[in-house]
């Protein structure tokens, strides 16, 4: 009864928690809050300061008493406490123009494949705790096939790879259920780690995750004759001084290649777990990209070029996501069956 009460005056939310940013769908109206998984807090008064990209901001950059926190590690919580602060702000954000005083909103949440029971466990509690009066979850290949439209109801293969910033994962769907999968623990920040390390090994300069990320965008790529090049500020570890460097395309794509390696072995190992009456539709229909690393460019050539079934990066692919966590919302009896177990039946 409460329940219901309740209801009548919060408002049906889908979120992407993801590792590096937090996405936020509201029934109705769509995508509401896209912004990165950091969150600055005052050790003095233990009050957030800042979420997103404002706490993005502050980051290598805060004094000792400010704490610039990422509370998700590889699409699973890794601070309880600190994510609770950031759901009950987000919940109270978006109930800003409703006349409840407690917001206790129906959440539809993505979570990762092969999450262990604790794990689902710490998410369904964290967003109870936040403020939601129920929580659905839904594993995020299939979120995200929803989300670009896949016919994942039909008796067809649909096969999907979601690459992250904390995960890549490639699932193979018919039937509202996932067929054959794997999740490998490599992403946009594991891509970011590698440019790091290259730099510092190659020139001995210290760079940021922030620099790191800039690079990927402006001149990463993994396939291609282009040689774009870019100047790079950061600390020379020998004089601990500033220093620019030069770097090119040709040298990202050395870092970065025996991650995206892995990941091509991964979507492989998949299609040779899937029976071959699906393997003959994902012949036909191609693999399917999404998430932001999929924005990679020449990502889709290289995996058709190594596995030989044609690649489609979807459209807007980091927000494929949020966009199937808030098709669920909008039809939710017809797509009940794809929730996975709670931990609380």
């Amino acid at each position: 009864m409460f329940k219901k009460f309740f209801g009548l005056f919060s408002k049906d939310i889908g979120i992407d928690l993801g590792t590096t940013n937090v996405r936020v769908y509201i029934r109705g109206r769509g995508m509401v809050i896209s912004e990165s998984s950091v969150v600055a807090i005052n050790l003095r008064n233990d009050q957030i300061i800042a979420i997103g990209t404002n706490a993005l901001k502050m980051m290598g950059k805060a004094p000792s008493y400010i704490s610039i926190i990422e509370p998700l590690s590889h699409g699973v919580i890794s601070d309880f406490e600190v994510t609770e602060k950031m759901l009950k702000s987000i919940f109270e954000k978006v109930h800003r123009d409703t006349f409840t005083l407690i917001p206790r909103p129906k959440v539809v949440a993505a979570i990762p494949l092969d999450v262990t029971e604790v794990e689902k466990k710490s998410l369904e509690d964290v967003i109870i705790q936040a403020g939601a009066r129920e929580v659905f979850l839904v594993e995020r290949p299939v979120a995200a096939a929803i989300g670009v439209r896949l016919p994942i109801q039909e008796s067809i293969g649909n096969l999907i790879v979601e690459l992250g910033g904390g995960l890549s994962e490639a699932a193979v769907i018919s039937l509202n259920g996932i067929v054959a999968s794997k999740s490998l623990k490599i992403g946009g920040e594991s891509l970011n780690k590698n440019i790091i390390s290259y730099i510092r090994e190659k020139f001995g300069v210290l760079i940021g995750n922030q620099t790191a990320e800039e690079i990927k965008v402006k001149i990463g790529s993994v396939f291609g004759n282009k040689n774009q090049e870019m100047r790079v500020k950061g600390r020379d570890l020998i004089k601990g001084l500033p220093k620019e460097v030069l770097i090119n395309e040709i040298q990202i794509r050395e870092a970065i290649m025996p991650l995206l390696k892995t990941i091509v072995e991964g979507i492989h190992e998949t299609i040779e777990a899937t029976p071959p009456e699906l393997v003959s539709d994902i012949y036909e229909r191609g693999i399917v990209l999404s998430g932001g690393g999929a924005m990679l460019r020449g990502l889709d050539k290289m995996i058709q070029k190594r596995i030989n079934i044609p690649v489609l990066v979807t459209d807007d692919p980091a927000t494929a996501i949020i966009r199937g966590t808030g098709l669920v919302l909008e039809d939710f009896e017809n797509l009940r069956q794809v929730f996975v177990p709670s931990s609380r039946d």
